[in-house]
């Protein structure tokens, strides 16, 4: 639905002929996370072939996402609360968080591996290391908006994290203080004090506990990718190609040949893989089985309503978030796990909908939705992104799950310092 209103969408474009030393290293992808990659190799002067399959930037999982830079909060999906879920997910229950099972192997290898990771030292460890990425990441983002002030949206809107059951109030409280050495800036709010910070939370009902992270800023992550393209094309020596569906790579002595469906090939010596959930297929072939699930997601963009707030808001019980950019509001939410078709259910939108009524009654101008939106996030069972060599001139950079927005700048940064020192 998105598609028929995007401004000036690049045509498709056919690969160079293979002319081995025009491109150092070819990013597949150009997500934000792709974007990020091709804009820290040319910043070290590497001459950079960016390929995408879709017609433009950013038009699939960066497209529409919750729009929240969350450098606080990375906390990792796997943790002790999901045992409880689990029956309600594997049922379809959960309004929220729902599971289609599956005999396949990778299912089960997946799931399994995500249940490892659901304790409680998994958790903590997890998390910690995607902060540690997301201060970087925070840091990238600081620098590049120095050098090129992108227009997105973007801005310091602070966090509030909403609890509703005071259950969960102890380990919030606990996950706050161990962050805390980290620099990161956290309190553990009543109800009252956290409307007034944010008036519009007066809306909600049965508040328990919010937590509060003042440093968290928001942006449209698709006008962030196309200002960056716009930053790679005008002041570095990057080449983006849409519209290139790539069917297979091949390493061939010193070059990886890169075939289209089309029939083109390009060669280059070093490619990094940023082309989110469909990096499984693309990697299967050279017996690379990356453990990365679909978890879809959705979202809609609406113009604010009568109480939109002006920080970031999660609903923590039904998994939402709000976030407005100018005078709209993103909500998002919905994590369907083993989903890999990614246009909208109409049911889940409805769902997303509903729940976004029940918790913000005036966030948002529902009658007047613009437009909805589903993505594939691809996700680990341990919610970090794979930043690594995964062969000779090989760099994987993928499986960002539900932070790619925030992570993007930071895993770019580390992706390119793969190539680059040898």
């Amino acid at each position: 639905r998105f598609l028929a209103v995007l401004p000036h969408a690049p045509h498709a474009m056919p690969l160079p002929h293979p002319t081995p030393r025009d491109a150092d290293v070819a990013v597949i992808g150009a997500g934000v996370v792709g974007l990020a990659t091709a804009y820290a190799l040319a910043r070290r002067g590497r001459r950079v072939l960016l390929l995408d399959r879709a017609p433009g930037p950013a038009l699939e999982t960066s497209f529409a996402n919750g729009a929240q830079l969350s450098y606080a909060y990375t906390d990792a999906m796997a943790g002790p609360a999901l045992w409880k879920q689990l029956p309600g997910m594997l049922a379809g229950r959960d309004r929220p968080f729902r599971t289609r099972p599956s005999a396949a192997p990778d299912f089960w290898r997946w799931g399994l591996a995500f249940l490892r990771n659901a304790r409680h030292s998994r958790l903590q460890e997890n998390t910690l290391a995607t902060l540690t990425l997301a201060f970087e990441s925070r840091a990238a983002m600081a620098e590049l908006l120095a050098r090129h002030p992108i227009d997105f949206d973007h801005r310091v809107a602070g966090k509030l994290h909403v609890y509703y059951n005071a259950a969960s109030l102890p380990a919030a409280r606990a996950m706050i203080e161990r962050k805390r050495p980290f620099g990161v800036r956290q309190r553990l709010l009543d109800a009252e004090e956290a409307i007034a910070i944010e008036p519009a939370l007066a809306g909600a009902r049965g508040i328990a506990g919010v937590v509060h992270s003042p440093e968290e800023e928001v942006g449209d992550p698709w006008r962030f990718a196309t200002g960056l393209l716009d930053v790679l094309r005008t002041h570095h020596d990057v080449d983006a190609r849409f519209g290139v569906e790539l069917q297979r790579l091949r390493r061939d002595g010193a070059m990886w040949r890169l075939h289209a469906r089309n029939g083109d090939v390009v060669s280059v010596p070093h490619v990094v893989a940023c082309a989110g959930i469909a990096s499984r297929a693309l990697l299967r072939p050279l017996g690379l089985r990356v453990p990365l699930m679909a978890v879809k997601g959705y979202s809609f963009t609406a113009p604010c309503g009568a109480d939109a707030p002006s920080a970031s808001i999660t609903d923590t019980a039904r998994k939402l978030v709000f976030c407005r950019l100018g005078d709209r509001i993103r909500v998002a939410g919905l994590a369907d796990l083993n989903h890999w078709d990614a246009a909208p259910d109409r049911t889940r939108v409805a769902d997303l909908v509903a729940m976004a009524r029940e918790s913000l009654p005036q966030a948002a101008n529902y009658d007047a939705i613009e437009s909805d939106w589903a993505g594939l996030r691809p996700m680990t069972p341990w919610s970090s992104p794979i930043i690594r060599r995964a062969g000779e001139g090989l760099v994987l950079n993928i499986g960002h799950g539900m932070l790619g927005w925030t992570l993007a700048m930071g895993s770019g940064e580390r992706a390119a310092a793969l190539v680059v020192d040898r």
